[in-house]
């Protein structure tokens, strides 16, 4: 099915065609033309299944219908948890929209706000947030939520998780109550239809695939392996020529670091990106990345889904994540847009509890394997304590142990103290 039988306008369509899309995925085929229609939807789909143009071109296709005006009001107004992911949005927006006059701005923090004030001052149609930074432009009193027609809300859960819900709340307070609000979520919890009841009307639920189960075309693989051995395995599975675009995971920042360092001392070319990174180091990593520049990404969960890179051949789980949730996230990152994809996780065995998580929340076990080649080590025997001589009076009883009763002790309460 082309888009042009959605009713999309002549120059989006020229748009989507230039940036290289022929035929919508299913959510943009199902979710498309009942935001056209104005209802209210939840959507539900994988990492990588293209839910960004699912609500980004009806989003367009609506203002290339509209009336241009002398200055420009925010119209529409996406929220999402992290800079990267504003970032994908807003080049989404540039890219389909390139035969429109459209104007969008990401708006996000760990940025001087100077030029996203001038920005806002001179009009946009447009605002792509993450919560925190909106928040802050609200108590400045330098964007007007006032002409909001349509909301989005992406990775709703993710926001959850991260602990934005309260400044969502304020933000949709803010906003019109006549307006199309589209909700979007990898997961659907008990917290995210509480969330979702109060935000949206009569939605209409859109769900793709089955809810918590990773993309098909990802192959997962579990290798149990000694904490102490994970670099070497890292190493050694890096060698193969076919790991050419690998994105490495770390539970911290300060592993994920320690991981770059090691891996570009043994001469491999990589980069680390996660919070404390400024946005342009943040934007400097990614962008080589993409071009290749990198064999390898270091990322924290905190990336996990900005993170829009195509043909990314593997994803690793260096540590196991401690919340389910995050491992379809980082396992999506590969296997996008329908092209196969690897994820591989190293579990050591203080971590087996967390794959166990993983297991039950995807509903199925996974089947340990071993790296082919590689010589993995056993766990060192524990030594026997060894007995100072010149102490052993201490296992004859002639002195005393704290806790323990010894005979002499006894006595000496018998009798009381020597005078």
């Amino acid at each position: 099915m082309p888009f042009k039988t959605f009713g999309l306008s002549d120059p989006l369509v020229r748009g989507i065609l230039a940036a290289g899309y022929i035929a919508p995925t299913e959510i943009q085929s199902r979710v498309i033309p009942a935001v056209i229609e104005g209802k209210d939807i939840i959507g539900c789909a994988q990492t990588g299944t293209g839910k960004t143009a699912a609500f980004v071109l009806p989003i367009l296709n609506r203002l290339s219908h509209e009336r241009a005006t002398t200055k420009k009001v925010i119209k529409s107004l996406i929220i999402t948890p992290t800079r990267e992911l504003a970032v994908q949005i807003e080049k989404a927006i540039l890219g389909y929209g390139r035969f429109l006059d459209v104007s969008t701005l990401a708006v996000y923090g760990g940025v001087n706000i100077k030029g996203q004030l001038n920005a806002l001052h001179r009009g946009v149609d447009i605002v792509v947030a993450t919560p925190g930074r909106l928040m802050d432009h609200m108590n400045r009193r330098s964007v007007n939520l006032r002409h909001i027609e349509v909301l989005v809300l992406d990775e709703a859960d993710r926001m959850l998780d991260m602990g934005f819900i309260n400044d969502v709340r304020k933000i949709v307070g803010a906003l019109p109550k006549k307006r199309q609000t589209l909700f979007f979520s990898a997961t659907v919890s008990p917290e995210i239809k509480a969330l979702a009841a109060g935000i949206l009307k009569s939605p209409e639920m859109i769900q793709i695939g089955r809810p918590r189960n990773p993309i098909e075309t990802i192959t997962q693989h579990i290798y149990p392996v000694r904490k102490e051995q994970k670099m070497d395995l890292l190493m050694h599975m890096l060698g193969n020529s076919q790991m050419y675009s690998v994105l490495v995971f770390s539970r911290t920042k300060h592993g994920a670091d320690k991981i770059n360092r090691r891996l570009k001392a043994a001469g491999i070319v990589s980069v680390a990106i996660h919070s404390s990174r400024t946005q342009g180091q943040r934007f400097l990593a990614m962008d080589g990345f993409k071009r290749g520049k990198y064999q390898v990404m270091v990322a924290t969960d905190i990336a996990a889904r900005g993170i829009d890179v195509t043909g990314i051949s593997h994803v690793i789980n260096y540590d196991v994540p401690a919340y389910a949730e995050d491992y379809i996230h980082r396992i999506g990152r590969t296997g996008r847009a329908e092209a196969p994809g690897d994820a591989i996780t190293f579990v050591s065995r203080e971590e087996d509890k967390y794959i166990r998580k993983i297991e039950k929340f995807i509903g199925r076990e996974f089947k340990p394997e071993k790296c082919k080649d590689f010589t993995y080590t056993k766990p060192d025997s524990p030594q026997p304590q060894l007995v100072d001589k010149g102490l052993s009076g201490l296992h004859r009883g002639k002195f005393p142990i704290a806790g323990k009763k010894t005979r002499a002790s006894q006595r000496r309460r018998r009798k009381g103290p020597r005078r």
